[in-house]
């Protein structure tokens, strides 16, 4: 939503709209709300595309036009706040008290994530090494990692390294780095794999400098 009087606005319309006992029109719940016609047809607007509220056609009786009329959708409010941190260090806590298997879970997951996000060349075809870092730069550009390759002597030629200079999920890797950072290493491994590429990852370097992680590049065992 927009912002807070947005969202305060809204929300007092998907109540009016869930008290009523049927569906409702502009006008109708503009007088409820005692605001202009315009303001609540500008976030039925907005509701409806956020899934909240479905807009209905009523067809007259008698003479006259259709008009739409609004009803909410069944299920919990998707408005409000998320927490997914919280999920994300609840999960991160469950897994660190498995002991010495977490590392290995980790990276097993970030692998089979890593080749779920990367689409495998067609006909078995091997691509150059080249092409394969730079598919990866455009992956971990995606997720957020402000990527930046190092390392290539020349325009073309297969950086040694890629600088991360962001990090989606900071807060999470402070606190389990022995975790988070091992599934960012895989997934590197498990796209490059996907695509058959002729180089991996070899070592992920959390905080090399104070501001930036780094992902090395090397040819890949055949």
């Amino acid at each position: 939503m927009a912002g807070t009087g947005s969202s305060s606005r809204r929300r007092e319309i998907l109540d009016v709209l869930r008290a009523a006992s049927g569906p409702l029109g502009v006008a109708e719940t503009a007088e409820r709300l005692g605001v202009h016609p315009n303001t609540v047809r500008f976030h039925l607007e907005a509701l409806v595309e956020e899934g909240a509220v479905e807009p209905r056609v009523r067809r007259p009786s008698g003479p006259g036009r259709p008009r739409t009329v609004y009803v909410p959708r069944p299920g919990m409010d998707r408005g409000g706040i998320r927490n997914y941190r919280l999920l994300a260090r609840m999960l991160l806590d469950r897994l660190a008290a498995t002991g010495s298997e977490a590392r290995s879970v980790a990276m097993e997951a970030g692998r089979a994530w890593g080749r779920s996000m990367t689409e495998a060349p067609p006909s078995q075809r091997e691509p150059a090494a080249g092409e394969s870092a730079a598919r990866l730069v455009g992956l971990l550009d995606d997720l957020g990692f402000a990527p930046e390759p190092e390392g290539a002597d020349k325009p073309g030629a297969v950086p040694s390294r890629i600088a991360l200079r962001h990090c989606p999920f900071l807060e999470l890797a402070e606190e389990h780095g022995q975790l988070v950072c091992p599934l960012h290493l895989a997934l590197m491994q498990g796209a490059l794999t996907e695509m058959r590429a002729p180089l991996t990852v070899t070592e992920l370097e959390p905080f090399a400098e104070p501001e930036v992680c780094v992902a090395h590049l090397a040819p890949a065992r055949q």
